[in-house]
């Protein structure tokens, strides 16, 4: 990505999920993507690049990812989006969380579904919305540039379970294979779980829906 964007992630909640904040460096203007937990290091780290939340982008409706939301809109006031289809279980975190033997906050509601093809601005920062299902049937990947930010659809070597409610893997491996694998190889990929990966790296030796595969 450009050098006016700035990028910074960090780990949160029990499951370890990844969020990312994507902040204007001219504007000041920040994206936070998939606030799962540990609202306050989230926070912090807003304050350290003197950033402030606009939106709070959630790439799927799963509890570990989407845990913050509440007390984040509530300190920040920015605006929750989420793909249509998997708006309907952010009110339902508790007990999605609580069938892993944890606890999680219900979402408020979301400010603004997405749907594929959507466009999202924030100073410098331009995401064009991709449709992802198969993780989940509303799952997301957010491209920009020479990044995609694509929540648990792809991982590095491995890809997203597909066996809980609205999981499929023929529909995950189509998603993969129609809306990622077509952008450039160098693209960045920054996945939900673990570290990063590239487009070419996946599709070369990703075991489950790498090229061949």
């Amino acid at each position: 990505m450009e050098g006016s964007v700035i990028i910074k992630s960090l780990t949160v909640g029990p499951i370890m999920a990844n969020c990312y904040i994507l902040g204007c460096e001219k504007t000041g203007a920040a994206i936070v993507v998939d606030p799962g937990d540990d609202v306050d290091k989230i926070l912090l780290i807003l304050a350290e690049a003197k950033l402030k939340v606009k939106y709070i982008i959630n790439t799927h409706g799963h509890f570990d990812h989407v845990g913050g939301n509440m007390k984040l809109k509530e300190t920040t006031g920015a605006d929750i989006l989420i793909h249509a289809d998997d708006a309907p279980m952010l009110n339902h975190l508790q007990e999605a969380a609580a069938s892993f033997g944890l606890s999680s906050d219900n979402s408020p509601a979301p400010d603004r579904l997405l749907k594929d093809g959507d466009s999202i601005s924030c100073g410098s920062i331009m995401l064009e919305v991709l449709h992802t299902p198969g993780h989940s049937p509303g799952g997301i990947s957010l491209f920009t540039q020479n990044a995609v930010f694509v929540g648990d659809t792809l991982f590095a070597g491995s890809i997203g379970r597909t066996d809980l409610p609205g999981g499929n893997f023929d529909i995950l491996k189509s998603s993969i294979h129609n809306k990622l694998f077509v952008l450039p190889d160098d693209v960045t990929v920054y996945p939900g779980h673990m570290g990063t990966t590239t487009i070419g790296r996946e599709k070369r030796y990703n075991p489950f829906v790498g090229i061949g595969s």
